[in-house]
C-alpha cells in the first residue's frame, strides 16, 4: 500500500518545491480520491485499490478529453492530457490489441464460452488477468468482436 502512496507523497513535495502547479493539483486531487476511499471503506488502501483509483482518475482524464475535442476546448485538452499523462506514469504499461486478444482467446476456451452470451464468464477472468493494463472498453469490443 505504502508504496503508490509514498511515491505521489514525494512527487507531490518536489511539484510544490518545483511550484508546478499542475502536477500540484494532480497529486493533491489523486490523493483526496484515495483519503476519501479509505474513509468510506474504512480502513487503508492497498496497492491494488489504489490502482483501481488511479485507473479510474485515468479513464475521467480521457473521457474529459474525448469531450473537450467535441466542443473544440484545446485549452483544456491540453490541461487534460498534461493530467493523464502525470496520473499514467503510475499506471501499469499498457498491452496493444493483439495481446489482449490472445488472451481473450485463451480465456475464452478456458471458460468454454460459445456465444455472446458468455460474456460476463469471459470479462471478469479477462480483467482479473490484464489487471489495470488496459481499458475495460477496448477488452470489452474485442471479446464481444470473438464471440460473435
Amino acid at each position: 500500500m505504502d508504496q503508490i502512496i509514498d511515491l505521489i507523497k514525494n512527487d507531490l513535495k518536489k511539484a510544490i518545491k518545483s511550484q508546478d502547479t499542475i502536477k500540484k493539483s494532480v497529486y493533491r486531487f489523486i490523493l483526496s480520491a484515495i483519503h476519501n476511499e479509505e474513509i468510506k471503506l474504512g480502513k487503508e488502501l492497498d496497492n491494488d485499490m489504489v490502482m483501481k483509483i488511479m485507473i479510474k482518475q485515468a479513464q475521467q482524464r480521457k473521457e474529459s478529453i474525448e469531450a473537450f475535442k467535441l466542443g473544440s476546448r484545446e485549452d483544456l485538452i491540453s490541461k487534460e492530457t498534461k493530467e493523464l499523462k502525470i496520473i499514467e506514469q503510475f499506471l501499469p504499461e499498457q498491452i496493444d490489441d493483439s495481446e489482449i486478444k490472445n488472451l481473450a482467446k485463451q480465456t475464452i476456451d478456458a471458460v468454454g464460452a460459445e456465444s455472446i452470451k458468455d460474456l460476463g464468464k469471459v470479462m471478469p477472468i479477462l480483467m482479473k488477468k490484464l489487471s489495470g493494463k488496459a481499458e475495460g472498453k477496448i477488452v470489452n469490443k474485442i471479446v464481444t468482436e470473438l464471440l460473435s
